[in-house]
């Protein structure tokens, strides 16, 4: 929020990434503090693709009426050479009572835009996707800290296992949580917050079935297709756990830090995995590949009985399992 806040006064501020959380909370928030400031500002909203260069003129010359004016200049990557050379023409003497806030997607496309700004001293607000597992703990720590709570990295690290690494569910949850703990935030209190939703979900059918527990798997899967959860992403997370067991395995055994950075995985991935790999050998992981396979192309291809479709997976993984033993 500093890095947004200190933009607010910029004449020019650049939000560049295509995370379309931080880039969106970028916008509202440089627009909250404008009319902080002045709650009569003139704001106006584009996308840089629909502008002319006429247009732009008209709305960066002096106002005959005075005030401050915000515009908001969407998808800036997609602006037109001509309108791209006046913008940074203007750039060079922006007016003081105008506010241009770009955002850019940050890739190739349109890049000599963003260069530009950033030579004529745009207030820059990142805006990237995290790639990292240590980003996405970071991010959560930073969201609980926004709200005025605490969170150890164990606590990051165990809400990012139960909600995914989808940011915009990981701000909602880290405000549900805010919300409804006082703000100290313990991994106890995450596990007993989404105990609930964490055993029904697909990677609890993933798991059972991974270490050859067959009864739990198939009460887990009974379980999540009773109350209501959708046959794809507990077909995805079973061909996800069996790949990642595929790459822990042929990496062989190693300090799951070390391994993690090769093979680009969070360290708790890692280490269940090596705990799950045991009793798999490559043929066995072979076979499940192929039930996987099976099971997705029936569960996204329409299949008239998609819970049978899973049922037969998880008994043919677990039976893959089991001839590797």
């Amino acid at each position: 929020m500093g890095g947004v806040t200190a933009a607010s006064a910029a004449p020019i501020v650049l939000v560049l990434g295509d995370e379309e959380l931080l880039a969106t909370r970028a916008l509202t928030e440089t627009v909250t503090a404008a009319r902080a400031a002045d709650p009569g500002v003139d704001v106006r909203e584009y996308q840089a693709g629909q502008l002319t260069v006429g247009e732009i003129d008209e709305m960066l010359s002096p106002s005959l009426f005075g005030g401050r004016r915000v515009l908001l200049l969407r998808s800036g990557q997609d602006a037109r050479k001509d309108l791209v050379a006046a913008l940074l023409s203007y750039a060079k003497n922006p007016d003081p009572d105008v506010q241009l806030v770009v955002q850019h997607l940050g890739a190739a496309k349109g890049r000599a835009f963003a260069d530009g700004l950033r030579s004529a001293g745009a207030q820059i607000v990142p805006a990237a996707k995290l790639k990292g597992h240590r980003d996405r703990v970071a991010f959560v720590r930073d969201e609980i800290r926004r709200a005025g709570g605490r969170c150890a990295d164990a606590a990051a690290e165990a809400l990012i296992a139960a909600v995914g690494n989808d940011l915009r569910e990981l701000a909602a949850a880290c405000a549900q949580l805010i919300a409804d703990t006082g703000g100290r935030i313990g991994a106890d209190t995450v596990a007993r917050y989404y105990r609930g939703r964490v055993e029904v979900s697909g990677f609890t059918v993933a798991d059972a079935t991974m270490v050859g527990d067959l009864p739990g798997a198939l009460e887990a899967l009974r379980w999540a297709l009773h109350v209501g959860v959708d046959p794809v992403p507990i077909a995805d997370a079973l061909a996800d756990g069996i790949r990642t067991v595929a790459r822990v395995a042929s990496a062989g055994r190693g300090n799951p830090y070390q391994l993690a950075s090769a093979l680009s995985l969070p360290p708790w991935k890692v280490e269940r995995a090596q705990r799950q790999a045991r009793g798999w050998t490559p043929g066995g992981l072979v076979e499940a590949m192929r039930a996987a396979a099976e099971c997705n192309a029936a569960v996204k291809g329409g299949s008239d009985d998609r819970a049978y479709a899973l049922e037969r997976a998880v008994f043919s993984v677990a039976a893959a399992r089991g001839g590797a033993r």
